[in-house]
């Protein structure tokens, strides 16, 4: 029997594993699929917004692959410098692919950074999808104004969740104190704030529409500051999702020409903003107040430069949602430059030869890019290599029971049964304040909800 363990539970190991089982070349073989957390799914459960339940949903199809009887779920178990080593998981498998993703965010290197008031925007997905992690609940929400710093799908929703009232999120798994927080914001204005223009704009258009089907909330874009996209006036060489994204701000820049969107009734306002690149947070007495940014333009290569002329946006909050980073998983080789780990078609690679029994696949192995849809070929690949080096693998000898081998190392995995208690015990909580499920958002209530599901003796 080939004994492979997948390290994370996210789209990318989920789709690992299945690819592992369910090939016909290598018939007797079992995935063990390890989590940090006492729940699967990575950022399907803990970074999409919980209003997109279409997305959320896809935690259906995962769930079908977990539960075929060739793989097991394993949570609660770390791997790193506080939990199980590369080496030690070695012992125990014969082949490891590491899914972990890219968990650090990346920071704008300006002055006043460190201001209260001043997030990521990792930390404030991280707060409303109860992530057990999640160590700040003030995000000064009483202030009326708000900044975002990015053009992707992040800073789309952080920017959306900020003008949802309290009645849209309440039917969705939110937990109860960020629903409560937000319910009472003061928050009236956000401005999201790109340093280049609306063509070179990440965001997915569907993401971006949505913005302007906000109940009781306008959308403003200044005509001038599209004007300074080059591509703006003839978008047809932009690849598709470009040009509709384009579209929908220039329906917006057009209302605002018309004079129509300034008038239009509503209590919140989103401002998209381009061509504008932060260079100071400005504080009040150790707290946010205003973000100072330089006006940019196209310098003719792709990229923007700056212009010598500054504006200052007040705001009680900023987030920066300017992408993530890999981090190093002690043990494995690392390349800082690219936040990945070196390997050659999913085989990790240290000092430039394929290191057996280790692999890797999603962000760790090609960084933080794609939606949850490119972690398929991905994994395939990886599962490929994987399985062409089975003869070699399977010779080595490795433990009997990794399960039995974990927990005579001091770990006590949280089993397929300890989430499905865990699921219980959201809905129950969810139906004592007349909700639908909602999310426990610490580790003492998962680690007791888990607790009445496990197998005894």
């Amino acid at each position: 029997m080939l004994r492979v363990a997948v390290v994370g539970s996210g789209p990318s190991g989920v789709y690992t594993a299945q690819a592992l089982v369910g090939q016909t070349a290598v018939p007797d073989i079992r995935v063990d699929v390890l989590d940090r957390l006492p729940c699967p799914y990575g950022l399907v459960r803990y970074g999409v917004a919980p209003d997109h339940e279409k997305i959320k949903s896809l935690q259906g199809s995962l769930r079908a692959v977990l539960e075929d009887e060739r793989i097991a779920f394993l949570g609660d178990v770390e791997v790193g410098a506080r939990g199980l080593t590369p080496a030690r998981l070695l012992e125990l498998y014969h082949a490891v692919v590491y899914c972990v993703g890219a968990s650090r965010d990346r920071r704008l290197g300006v002055p006043g950074e460190e201001l209260r008031g001043s997030f990521s925007a990792t930390e404030f997905v991280s707060w409303y999808s109860a992530h057990p992690d999640a160590v700040h609940d003030d995000f000064g929400l009483d202030r009326p104004g708000a900044v975002v710093i990015g053009a992707g799908n992040v800073a789309v929703d952080v920017t959306r969740l900020l003008v949802r009232r309290a009645s849209e999120l309440e039917p969705t798994d939110i937990p109860q104190s960020a629903l409560a927080a937000l319910g009472a914001s003061g928050v009236r204005e956000v401005h999201m704030v790109a340093r280049r223009g609306p063509a070179q704009a990440k965001f997915t258009t569907k993401e971006l529409r949505e913005l302007g089907a906000l109940p009781d909330t306008r959308v403003l874009v200044d005509p001038a500051e599209l004007a300074l996209d080059p591509a703006y006036a003839d978008p047809s060489a932009l690849p598709a999702v470009n040009r509709r994204n384009l579209d929908v701000v220039r329906g917006w820049a057009q209302a605002v020409a018309a004079g129509g969107a300034d008038g239009a009734p509503s209590s919140r306002t989103v401002r998209l903003r381009f061509f504008l690149r932060p260079v100071e947070i400005l504080g009040e007495e150790g707290r946010v107040a205003a973000v100072r940014f330089e006006r940019t333009e196209p310098d003719g290569a792709g990229g923007v430069r700056g212009t010598g002329r500054y504006e200052e946006i007040p705001a009680g909050l900023v987030l920066r949602a300017v992408g993530y980073q890999g981090a190093p998983l002690p043990g494995l080789p690392f390349d800082p430059a690219r936040g990945t780990v070196p390997h050659a078609e999913g085989r990790v690679l240290r000092d430039g030869v394929p290191s057996p029994g280790e692999y890797v696949a999603g962000w760790i192995k090609r960084g933080p890019t794609g939606v949850i849809g490119t972690n398929r070929p991905c994994a395939k690949e990886t599962a490929a290599s994987l399985l062409a080096d089975a003869p070699a693998l399977a010779r080595r000898t490795v433990a009997p029971d990794p399960l039995a081998a974990l927990r005579a190392l001091g770990h006590e995995p949280v089993l397929w049964t300890g989430w499905q208690a865990i699921e219980r015990a959201e809905a129950a909580l969810g139906g004592t304040l007349g909700r639908g499920p909602v999310k426990i958002p610490d580790w003492a209530g998962l680690r007791g909800a888990a607790r009445q599901g496990q197998p005894t003796g």
